[in-house]
């Protein structure tokens, strides 16, 4: 007698968690399928429910992700969706956005399939183990972090797409960081294409943001601010990369038109993968990349707010140097001053960023100010009055 092939094994394996717990047919839309359909196949088991808005959300990122990896990449996967929803006509309802099989409504069904399994939350995707009888690592953030590279899912692919993230986060290689599929350039506001290759040898500025974002909205006024003084001293040996996090096409050119520097295309994954390899979980954020590709700091806000150009190219030591410069000059100024322009004595203070009330230009570091209203002035212009 001949041995089964391990994939009809497989196969036969998944029928029986399937007919275990009571499972009789599937269904695909209204009709309804034997087991036998899933032979052959990488199966994921996909626990959700009509109520579960985080279910929803998902659901739409799985179907494109389901749609890409049989259609465009022909790969043999199945998902079997296991409702818990709380009747037939919700499951039903949200069974029929959804374009692969389903375990037909059967409370009893779910209990066995949610028990075998350990499930706990929803929504969760269990890519089914070739033995049957263990459960690899809920794939939902695996598929949300890396979407169809996810495919074959489990813990085993998880560990090679993270060794590929940490080579790409400490490599030093801009092409493999901000390059995709072919792409060897990043695009200026005017849609001018730059090759990437010219920025090696840079101090790179990767700039997350979006226009939504009032917080980033002030910043680029900061980091444009930074850039320009850069530029104007004739110092190109600094470059910013926007990688939007805008809700559509509009905004990110919104966002583009008010930024001197370049960015990733917005129809490109790489910004996707740029925020996970750089942990991204909050905007604004400016991680910075030495001159040799590699990781400078992740809070590049911070020391942008504090110092601005002062502190190009951005290494702890020139930080160091600036904050030491700034105390030297403060300890050269009076703690205190009185102006003719302003009733209230003016005390010396930090700031990271003011608008003089003599000049009206905008100040950061050293300001003398009012402790009763919003009085400022540079230290320069409060030493001109007091000479």
């Amino acid at each position: 007698m001949m041995a089964r092939h391990g994939k009809d094994m497989e196969g036969e394996i998944h029928r029986s968690i399937l007919a275990e717990a009571g499972v009789e047919f599937l269904l695909s839309g209204e009709e309804k399928v034997p087991l036998s359909c899933i032979e052959g196949k990488t199966i994921c088991l996909f626990y959700s429910a009509n109520w579960c808005r985080p279910c929803r959300n998902f659901t739409t990122h799985l179907v494109q992700l389901y749609t890409t990896l049989k259609t465009q990449l022909g790969k043999k996967l199945e998902i079997v969706f296991v409702s818990l929803d709380r009747d037939e006509n919700s499951f039903l309802d949200h069974f029929k956005h959804m374009p692969w099989l389903a375990v037909p409504f059967d409370v009893n069904i779910r209990k066995q399939l949610s028990g075998r399994l350990l499930i706990e939350h929803i929504p969760s995707l269990i890519p089914l183990a070739p033995d049957g009888r263990t459960k690899k690592e809920d794939a939902v953030q695996l598929v949300e972090d890396f979407g169809p590279d996810a495919f074959p899912f489990g813990v085993e692919r998880r560990k090679e797409l993270e060794a590929v993230d940490e080579a790409k986060r400490h490599g030093g290689k801009l092409e493999e960081l901000l390059g995709c599929n072919g792409r060897d350039y990043v695009i200026s506001s005017d849609g001018a294409k730059i090759p990437i290759a010219d920025l090696v040898g840079k101090t790179i500025g990767l700039y997350f943001g979006a226009h939504w974002c009032p917080p980033c909205r002030t910043f680029t006024s900061m980091l444009a601010e930074a850039y320009n003084e850069l530029r104007d001293a004739k110092n190109e040996s600094f470059q910013i990369i926007f990688i939007s996090t805008d809700r559509d096409e509009d905004e990110f050119q919104s966002s583009l038109e008010e930024m001197p520097w370049l960015a990733i295309p917005y129809a490109d994954k790489t910004r996707y993968d740029l925020s996970r390899i750089f942990d991204v979980k909050g905007i604004p954020r400016l991680v910075l990349l030495g001159a040799d590709g590699k990781v400078l700091g992740t809070d590049g806000r911070a020391m942008i707010s504090s110092y601005g150009a002062k502190a190009f190219p951005f290494t702890e030591s020139r930080a160091a140097e600036v904050e030491a410069a700034l105390r030297k000059e403060g300890e050269g100024l009076p703690g205190e001053v009185k102006d003719s322009r302003h009733q209230h004595i003016l005390k010396l203070d930090v700031a990271k960023a003011y608008v003089c009330d003599a000049c009206r230009r905008q100040g950061r570091y050293w300001v003398f100010s009012c402790d009763r209203c919003d009085f400022d002035l540079h230290p320069a212009c409060a030493e001109e009055i007091k000479e």
